[in-house]
């Protein structure tokens, strides 16, 4: 079986330890370079060329979009799903979580626990009553294109809040104003769901002083065991999505477990390292046995 990680880098940690166990599972491993793609679409049906060669015989793909890509990135994917080739993560999935507001809709919609948040087209003077609809100052405000804790910010104060807000409105930037949910103290949690389980989890501690526990920010991971509705509220916002390969991360508050993101293409250094899991082959397994089974299911018909 040939399977491709679609990377922009073979080196970093995550490309390497997927390409290590789809080999040592005794399978092909490539790496493709998707922003180096070309789509040829035509009557003949749709086709992938890359580095001047056309690209054939791949069985499955594991997509890792960065994202600012993701418009790119996800062409390539459905290129190849058209082409039918099975990818651990589909297309649809990877645009719905990327986009933060319509994927906090789709989790509020099934039921999900979140800290309350508010977005609005902007108008002159409608700063107080945005951060008064999420009950008020302290505020998280959050850049909805912002990555690994860039563009997001703590205003502990309404004027602090207010002027946040509108320097971002004035930029002409997309905002999300969100609940301070303070007994979290700085953590969250990180559940990575492979395949409707939960495989592995860590608690990430922020940086003394910083509210944000992102490890690219300098917070710290340890291995944590899930209460059963932690585990089930990971599930259930992976699947809410369509991810089937997802680090879900989620606040510990008063009020039972509240997601903050769902994220399409998790690291896998973090979690591996906290946990000691080999969240890698899981997501080889996966793959492997979805390629079987959907072979298995052509045959039959």
């Amino acid at each position: 079986m040939k399977i491709a990680v679609l990377s922009r880098n073979p080196k970093i940690f995550s490309t390497q330890r997927l390409i290590e166990e789809i080999e040592k599972a005794g399978h092909e491993a490539l790496v493709v370079d998707h922003s180096l793609c070309d789509l040829i679409i035509e009557q003949e049906g749709p086709s992938i060329i890359y580095k001047g060669q056309r690209l054939e015989g791949v069985d499955a793909i594991i997509p890792r979009i960065g994202a600012s890509v993701t418009f790119y990135g996800t062409a390539v994917v459905r290129q190849f799903e058209l082409m039918g080739v099975f990818s651990a993560v589909t297309s649809q999935a990877i645009v719905r979580s990327r986009d933060k507001l319509r994927s906090l809709q789709i989790l509020s919609k099934n039921g999900l626990g979140m800290p309350k948040t508010a977005f609005t087209n902007f108008s002159k003077g409608g700063e107080k009553q945005l951060i008064e609809q999420v009950s008020g100052a302290p505020v998280i405000i959050k850049l909805l294109e912002g990555t690994q804790g860039l563009g997001v910010v703590l205003a502990e104060t309404k004027k602090a809040a207010q002027s946040v807000v509108e320097a971002f409105h004035g930029l002409k930037a997309r905002i999300i104003v969100q609940e301070y949910i303070k007994e979290a103290k700085g953590a969250d949690i990180r559940a990575f769901v492979v395949n409707g389980k939960v495989v592995g989890a860590m608690k990430r501690q922020g940086a003394e002083g910083e509210f944000r526990s992102n490890l690219h920010r300098g917070g710290v991971a340890t291995v944590i065991k899930l209460s059963r509705a932690e585990k089930q509220a990971a599930l259930n916002a992976a699947k809410a999505l369509g991810l089937d390969v997802a680090g879900v991360d989620m606040l510990q508050s008063a009020r039972g477990p509240l997601i903050l993101e769902v994220n399409s293409s998790p690291g896998l250094e973090g979690i591996e390292g906290a946990t000691g899991v080999n969240v890698a082959a899981e997501i080889i397994k996966f793959v492997v046995d979805s390629v079987v089974k959907k072979s298995l299911k052509r045959e039959k018909q």
